[in-house]
């Protein structure tokens, strides 16, 4: 490896004997695939797609990119990479805070896990080795504890990242969380760190160690140019006047509850009303918002740290994001943005994705509305008590939540009523109705992951939030969409590869990506040539999945959105015209009814 910005080295770890192999990165797979993301699944891949999710055959790989830990804008992300256990297909899930860059800095590219410990181990990193050594006085305990335990033993220097009791009990969507509660949260990644006897990973790095550009000439113009679309005042990200700086993820609550496109009591509607504004960012800025920290080499600060300080749901937390509010929030009939709070520092703590645990109880509250639940009991909506109830019973797999805890698709088929869960292949849809954003519903039916905003995030585009306001899209027209997602789905598997934060794209665009790449690794890809690295990645996990299963008609929609028109302002009257938009999209992919022929994988140099 001749490359910048790699460490070159990445650790495996074989936690059935113990054995830790260091080996360099492929120049070739950099070359092909970058990093994180897309590095991950060349791994997966190559490990075969056969393997059962929590069998030891499974790996679980931990990854940065080439930006991650530079003083490149927005690069403190890192990739698990791994087979799902909610899905089956193939996923990844990316954590911010600042535990990507000291990966980096204490010499590794990432981490691949394989085999399974005999008893709880978590893994010790630094100076460039990496030591497994005994977690059982840990195991049990909630990711919070378990954290503030092992930095105890190792130097409150220390960054790392766990899983809780729900990955221990293999809860399939089961999450990474670090200490400053960012999650590797979707797919299930933290069941299969339990399915491996692998709690934490504990980092001690020094930024001393923090890998220089090849040109540093090119590397201060690209970051220069970068940072003055982020500050621009035109644009989202603007730091302190921007609406994603100002007021978080959660600017988008009441953005989307005005178009009808925010899915309330389990998408049965598409909008909360007036009560929405009680959960929004900016009903949060107002009344419990205490810090906005941020991320490694990050000037947006988008996370926003809260208090309740008094009553039942009192907590003190980071952060009420859009999705995680809207899922314990409207999705639930809830209006109460303490109990939301207090829902999702619980999730963080258990280890569990919020996502999925708030749709879980949507499911179940729509089951029990409609008398489903064959003798599960019954939760009503915007019963919060319950709802915190039932989260305990998820994360253990006590009474109705053992069933839960297999994913709310799963519980929704075994009550007999797979309709009622609001998912593709196996994984619920997050905060973005596709009656109201079309391109949503595209974006959801091809994620190769499962139901996901962030493979292709055209809301960017329909709610005009690109640089400077370009490519601005009607959120109700089908057509076009095919070949939007298309271009999301690419560009969005660059900056996961190279790993930067995916809102990174709401200020920069492949240029920007490639100057940055260049100057740090010393190539010369042209944008072009950094979006076909996109188009690879992209296509090499659909050639996964495909030889798993997901061929001929596994790109789809639940009947909700095609079926039953929207009722609220904004939307109302509007489905979501999946087949017209699936047929665009096939066409501008190469791919036949959702498979890779092989002429593509040949043009893509993956076979």
């Amino acid at each position: 490896m001749t490359l910048g910005g790699y460490a070159n080295k990445v650790a495996w770890i074989n936690l059935s004997d113990g054995a830790v192999n260091y080996e360099p990165v492929k120049e070739e797979d950099a070359r092909k695939y970058i990093g994180a993301r897309g590095l991950g699944v060349k791994y997966v891949f190559d490990n075969g797609p056969q393997v059962e999710p929590l069998s030891p055959d499974n790996i679980l790989c931990v990854l940065t990119g080439p930006l991650t830990g530079t003083d490149c804008n927005m690069s403190g992300r890192l990739a698990v990479i791994t087979k799902s256990p909610l899905t089956g297909t193939i996923a990844d899930a990316h954590m911010g805070g600042w535990t990507a860059a000291k990966l980096k800095w204490a010499g590794f590219d990432g981490l691949v896990f394989k085999g399974k410990a005999d008893k709880p181990v978590y893994a010790y990193v630094e100076n460039g080795q990496v030591s497994l050594l005994d977690a059982s006085d840990v195991w049990g305990k909630g990711v919070h504890e378990t954290l503030q335990i092992l930095r105890a033993r190792h130097g409150e220097e220390c960054d790392g990242m766990a899983i809780g009791p729900a990955g221990e009990n293999l809860v399939k969507f089961a999450a990474w969380i670090n200490i400053h509660d960012r999650a590797a949260g979707r797919s299930g990644t933290g069941a299969v760190a339990g399915s491996k006897n692998l709690k934490a990973i504990i980092i001690k790095s020094d930024k001393k160690s923090k890998p220089q550009p090849a040109n540093k000439e090119a590397d201060k113009a690209a970051r220069k140019k970068a940072l003055a679309n982020i500050m621009d005042e035109a644009n989202i990200t603007s730091p302190r006047k921007g609406g994603l700086s100002v007021y978080g993820t959660n600017v988008l609550t009441n953005i989307d509850n005005s178009i009808g496109a925010l899915p309330t009591k389990n998408s049965q509607l598409t909008a909360f009303g007036d009560r929405a504004e009680l959960v929004s960012g900016e009903y949060v800025k107002a009344n419990i918002l205490v810090n906005d920290p941020t991320c490694h080499a990050c000037p947006v600060a988008c996370k926003k740290e809260v208090e309740i300080k008094e009553g039942p749901y009192k907590v003190h937390m980071e952060s009420v994001e859009y999705e995680s509010a809207w899922t314990f929030g409207p999705n639930c009939g809830n209006d109460d943005v303490a109990s939301v709070a207090f829902m999702i520092n619980l999730c963080n703590d258990y280890g569990m994705d919020s996502i999925e645990t708030g749709q879980a109880l949507a499911v179940y509250m729509e089951a029990s509305e409609r008398n489903y639940t064959n003798g599960d009991g019954k939760l009503d909506w915007a019963d919060r008590d319950k709802m915190i109830e039932v989260i305990h019973k998820i994360a253990m797999r006590e009474g109705v939540g053992d069933k839960l805890a297999e994913g709310p698709a799963k519980a929704a088929q075994m009550w007999g009523h797979p309709e009622v869960s609001m998912s593709v292949k196996g994984q619920s849809i997050p905060a973005y109705d596709p009656r109201g954003l079309k391109g949503m519903g595209i974006a959801y039916a091809t994620s190769n992951r499962g139901a996901c905003h962030v493979r292709a995030y055209t809301p960017a585009a329909e709610l005009g939030i690109m640089p400077f306001g370009s490519l601005k899209v009607d959120p109700l027209a089908w057509e076009g969409k095919g070949k939007l997602v298309k271009i999301f789905q690419d560009v969005h598997a660059v900056s996961d590869s190279l790993d930067l934060c995916k809102f990174s794209a709401f200020a920069m665009g492949m240029e920007e990506y490639a100057a940055q790449f260049n100057a740090v690794t010393g190539l010369t890809f042209s944008a072009e040539e950094m979006l076909k690295c996109g188009e690879r990645v992209y296509n090499l996990e659909r050639y996964y999945n495909n030889l798993v299963g997901f061929r001929e008609g596994s790109d789809y929609l639940p009947k909700r959105f095609l079926e039953e028109p929207s009722t609220m302002p904004g939307s109302e009257g509007q489905v979501c015209e999946l087949d017209k938009m699936l047929d665009e999209y096939y066409e501008v992919r190469g791919w036949v009814n959702g498979v890779v022929p092989e002429a593509k994988l040949k043009e893509l140099e993956i076979i």
